[in-house]
C-alpha cells in the first residue's frame, strides 16, 4: 500500500491510486458558506482550494483551485455562484457547478474576511481588513458587478457583515469590537441606532448586537468568539470560539447568563459556524487543525 498527499490515497496491487479522504492543506482554513437551496456547503483554504462538499455523503461534489490563498465565500441566493475571496484583496465569482470564473474584482489591498449577497441577489457586499466595507450591484449575478459605494467609518478591520431582509440596511463588527449600520444602497453610516431596532436581519452572523449579547460567557474577551449563526428558523444560535468549542444557544440571546451546550471537536480555534438547510445539522472548521465536522442538531 502506498500513501500519497497526507495519507489521502491508497493503491492495492496495480490498482491506480485511489483517493479516499479529501481535505484543506496549507494555511490555516477561515472560509465557509451554507448553500441556500441544497444540503451542501463549500469551505476554501489558505491551500488555494474551494470544496464544494455533499452534506449527506460527507464527500466533495466539486473541487476547485484558485490563484490565491482563499479567506472567505458566500453563495447567491439562487446558489448558482460562489463568491471567494482572498487574503490579499482579490476576489472571484465562480460557477458553482464547475468553477468557471464569471468575473474577478480588487476590492483593497489587503485580506477580505467577510462578504454576503443580499436576499435578492441584488448587490454584494465585501469587508476587508483595510477597514472598508466595498458595495457592488449584481445586474446580472453571472455578469459584470457594478461598484456603487463604499462604508468608512470603522477604525479596524470588518469582521463580520449581514444585510436586512430587504437589503437596504448593513450591519456590520470589526477587529476593534464595533457594531455599525449602514446604507446598503449608498454606503452612508446610519448613526441612529433606535431606527434599527425593528430591522430584521436576513441573517445574523455579526457576533455583536443586542440579540446575541448573552452569547459571551464570563471570562471571553473581545477577541475569543470568532464566528456565530443564526438558524434559519430564528430559533438557535451557534458560536464558534478560540477554545476549540462549538457553542449552541436559544436565539435571541440577550440574558448574560444565558444557558448554552458546549462541544468539543477540534484541536485548535474554530473558524466558521453555519446551520445547513432545514437547521438539523451544523458545520463548523478549525483553523489550524483544518477540520470539518458536521454535527446534529437533536
Amino acid at each position: 500500500k502506498q500513501w500519497y498527499q497526507r495519507r489521502v490515497a491508497i493503491t492495492a496491487g496495480g490498482d491506480a491510486p485511489e483517493q479516499i479522504i479529501y481535505g484543506h492543506g496549507a494555511g490555516d482554513l477561515w472560509g465557509g458558506a451554507n448553500h441556500p437551496l441544497e444540503n451542501s456547503f463549500a469551505t476554501v483554504g489558505q491551500d488555494k482550494v474551494v470544496y464544494i462538499w455533499d452534506a449527506e455523503s460527507h464527500t466533495p461534489k466539486q473541487v476547485f483551485k484558485v490563484e490565491k490563498p482563499a479567506q472567505a465565500c458566500c453563495f447567491s441566493p439562487d446558489g448558482s455562484v460562489l463568491a471567494v475571496a482572498s487574503t490579499t484583496g482579490e476576489w472571484w465569482v465562480l460557477d458553482s457547478k464547475n468553477g468557471l470564473v464569471l468575473s474577478s474584482y480588487k476590492s483593497g489591498p489587503e485580506q477580505i474576511d467577510a462578504m454576503s449577497y443580499s436576499p435578492d441577489g441584488k448587490s454584494i457586499a465585501v469587508g476587508s481588513h483595510d477597514n472598508y466595507v466595498y458595495l457592488f450591484e449584481c445586474g446580472d449575478i453571472r455578469a459584470e458587478y457594478k461598484a456603487i459605494g463604499k462604508c468608512a467609518g470603522h477604525s479596524s478591520f470588518i469582521t463580520h457583515l449581514d444585510f436586512s431582509d430587504d437589503g437596504k440596511v448593513l450591519q456590520t463588527t470589526s477587529g476593534d469590537y464595533e457594531h455599525l449600520f449602514w446604507d446598503a444602497t449608498s454606503g452612508d453610516q446610519i448613526t441612529s441606532t433606535k431606527d434599527m431596532r425593528d430591522v430584521n436581519m436576513s441573517s445574523y452572523t455579526c457576533t455583536l448586537g443586542f440579540p446575541v449579547c448573552g452569547i459571551w460567557p464570563v471570562g471571553y474577551d473581545g477577541t475569543d468568539i470568532n464566528a456565530l449563526c443564526r438558524s434559519h428558523n430564528d430559533k438557535l444560535v451557534v458560536t464558534a470560539d478560540d477554545f476549540g468549542l462549538v457553542n449552541l444557544f436559544r436565539f435571541p440571546c440577550c440574558n448574560p447568563t444565558a444557558e448554552w451546550s458546549s462541544f468539543r471537536g477540534h484541536s485548535a480555534h474554530v473558524t466558521k459556524v453555519r446551520f445547513l438547510l432545514g437547521d438539523k445539522e451544523i458545520f463548523s472548521l478549525g483553523g489550524r487543525d483544518q477540520s470539518i465536522i458536521q454535527w446534529g442538531v437533536c
